[in-house]
């Protein structure tokens, strides 16, 4: 983040978000037919079904925010390399979420190439797109790979959470808005800069 006049602080970074969210939501997400937003809310959606604690919630919704703010673009099916929205979606969290959020955030690509290598069913769920990203983003993890993976204190949330991601691709499923999360949103930036 940067530091002028404009950049997000506490008090503002959940309707940085919040506008984010408004104004590219509605764009394609990878050729799913679901848009970025839906995707994201379905995330958490799945997350809150499965009695997730504040952090993994605000973790599965933010968990691709890097696909609007990625200095690289977006992704499009054409693509030959990747783009790292992982990486820029944590970096733009990190000023102000948990380490288990940014984390979560930083870690659901290399948790979706650990699922591939580790869990034979998994590779059989993918959609398309996730088949095509999987593959610009070094496909499978080898066995070096994924015990590095696991040596991150945050790897099974960051597996948590992909599999929220990977079941955020419903059409027409309701769910929450993004204003329906800006409490929670809150908190957790609060109780991370209060400690």
């Amino acid at each position: 983040m940067t530091t002028d006049s404009t950049a997000p602080t506490r008090e503002t970074i959940v309707a940085v978000l919040a506008d984010i969210f408004a104004r590219r939501g509605a764009e394609e997400y990878l050729g799913e037919p679901v848009t970025v937003a839906e995707h994201m809310l379905q995330g958490a959606h799945f997350a809150t079904l499965e009695g997730a604690d504040e952090e993994l919630v605000a973790a599965a919704l933010l968990h691709d925010i890097g696909h609007f703010t990625s200095e690289f673009g977006t992704y499009t099916p054409d693509d030959t390399h990747d783009r790292h929205h992982d990486e820029a979606g944590a970096a733009v969290l990190a000023g102000f979420f948990p380490p288990r959020v940014v984390a979560c955030v930083k870690l659901h690509v290399a948790a979706k190439r650990y699922l591939c290598a580790t869990d034979p069913s998994y590779f059989g769920k993918l959609s398309a797109a996730s088949v095509h990203t999987l593959s610009l983003q070094g496909g499978p993890m080898s066995a070096d790979e994924v015990a590095a993976f696991r040596t991150d204190p945050f790897h099974a949330d960051a597996v948590r959470v992909r599999l929220w991601d990977e079941a955020g691709k419903e059409p027409d499923l309701a769910t929450a808005p993004f204003d329906h999360y800006r409490p929670l949103l809150q908190r957790v930036v609060d109780r991370h800069l209060a400690a």
